[in-house]
């Protein structure tokens, strides 16, 4: 049995409470990956373009205010 297939039977057991603490615990890493992308995505002039429009959007007066 490997160590995820334990994991996953481990998890099994846990209360509803545990693994709702579990899937939180799991999720932020997730968002550390995302973070990272972007982060990786700005440094690299990846999303220039993108902010050169929504600058342009914003002096042309193209750009709303959001709720």
């Amino acid at each position: 049995m490997s160590t995820v297939d334990e994991i996953k039977a481990a998890i099994e057991k846990l209360s509803e409470k545990e693994r709702r603490e579990i899937a939180r615990f799991a999720s932020g890493w997730e968002d550390d990956a995302w973070d990272r992308q972007i982060q990786q995505d700005f440094d690299t002039g990846k999303l220039d373009a993108l902010l050169k429009e929504v600058d342009d959007d914003i002096a042309k007066g193209r750009l709303e205010e959001g709720p």
